[in-house]
């Protein structure tokens, strides 16, 4: 594929005018560069784990020992 395939297919699906795709610098990415990124986002993922979460907030209050309790049956 080259550079005008490329804009004349991405003008094609957006609606937009082949000038304008050319002007926003669309590129093919070669699929086997895994650092293709230019803008590589260094923030942490944006996700919650709900089982780490739950062993976080449910600690005890107070210690539990094994055995019976005296006066209890």
């Amino acid at each position: 594929m080259t550079q005008q395939d490329l804009d004349a297919a991405v003008a094609v699906v957006t609606g937009e005018d082949v000038c304008a795709i050319q002007q926003r610098g669309f590129s093919l990415a070669d699929p086997l560069d895994v650092n293709f990124d230019p803008e590589p986002d260094l923030r942490p993922p944006q996700s919650v784990d709900w089982d780490e979460l739950a062993l976080q907030q449910n600690v005890a209050l107070f210690a539990q020992r094994c055995g019976r309790v005296p006066g209890l049956l």
